[in-house]
């Protein structure tokens, strides 16, 4: 809701960039789309690697409670 606030803003203030910004916004968009699913892929990476280093530490914790 900010965000269209902030825009029409911009539409009263300045219209050819917040026309310019209507257009440029689904374009750049689909330009960082692959980037961000780089980024998930990256992070559930590093979220195995580290259950994998942390798995001796938590087996030793779950059978020193039993």
């Amino acid at each position: 809701m900010l965000t269209f606030v902030l825009w029409l803003i911009l539409l009263v203030v300045c219209w050819p960039l917040a026309l310019a910004a209507l257009i440029l916004y689904p374009l750049l968009w689909l330009l960082f789309l692959p980037f961000r699913i780089v980024g998930i892929a990256v992070g559930g990476a590093l979220q195995l690697l580290r259950a994998i280093v942390t798995l001796p530490a938590r087996l030793l914790r779950a059978v020193g409670r039993a």
